[in-house]
């Protein structure tokens, strides 16, 4: 690897890192290459849903943090995991998708960041989905990451919801909307009882392109700027 060059060096294989990956490479004059300090996704644990509560807490996928003593929770600390395999944190998460708020985005805007208006990344999430609910004003379709809905509902779950719509909170069938305010079941990044994580969805369509070079089980210590 000493003998070679690249344009561009991802550190870090995570949820960006794929999407990174697969966006730069698509410019065939450029040699790109992804480093993962972890290693491959085909772990059981990672592919099969439920296996997410362990996933998230061993070692060997995921770097298990601890937070500091925090004085607002009386000076406990907790556990932190974040990934560290191919996927990142996607490949260990709880398979939950929640888009940020339209607020969030106009607010940093507001800030003085122009292009992170509502407006401007709306088009981006809806490039990114292939929604179990089809295309419309707020959804996308045909993109590469699946959001499928949560098929198996339970009586408990539906006591809790119709709970929380006593309480006034709206129902809603798709909490992912211009307003995000109610109660409901939450959509997935789930399809066919397999996890998808930013490698299914973003590198493994890429991974045979010449111009891109994939190293897994590499810790990069330092980087060094010259010039």
């Amino acid at each position: 690897m000493q003998q070679h060059s690249f344009d561009y060096i991802i550190v870090g294989g995570g949820t960006a890192g794929c999407v990174l990956a697969n966006r730069l490479s698509e410019d065939a004059a450029v040699n790109v290459l992804l480093l993962e300090a972890g290693g491959k996704d085909n772990a059981p644990l990672i592919r099969i849903p439920a296996g997410w509560t362990q996933a998230m807490l061993d070692p060997k996928l995921a770097w298990v943090h601890q937070t500091a003593p925090a004085p607002a929770l009386h000076d406990r600390t907790m556990v932190m995991p974040r990934g560290k395999v191919m996927g990142g944190s996607s490949s260990i998460n709880g398979l939950v998708y929640v888009r940020g708020q339209p607020e969030d985005f106009d607010g940093w805007e507001a800030l003085g960041n122009p292009g992170w208006g509502w407006k401007d990344i709306l088009p981006v999430y809806q490039a990114m989905e292939n929604h179990q609910l089809g295309a419309d004003a707020m959804r996308g379709a045909g993109g590469p990451l699946d959001v499928t809905c949560h098929a198996q509902h339970d009586a408990l779950s539906d006591a809790y919801i119709l709970a929380g719509t006593q309480v006034g909170l709206p129902h809603k069938d798709d909490l992912n909307r211009s307003d995000q305010v109610g109660i409901g079941y939450y959509q997935r990044t789930i399809v066919n009882g397999r996890r998808v994580s930013s490698t299914t969805a973003f590198l493994d369509r890429c991974k045979d392109r010449k111009n891109l070079s994939v190293m897994t089980d590499v810790h990069v210590r330092k980087v060094v700027l010259e010039g």
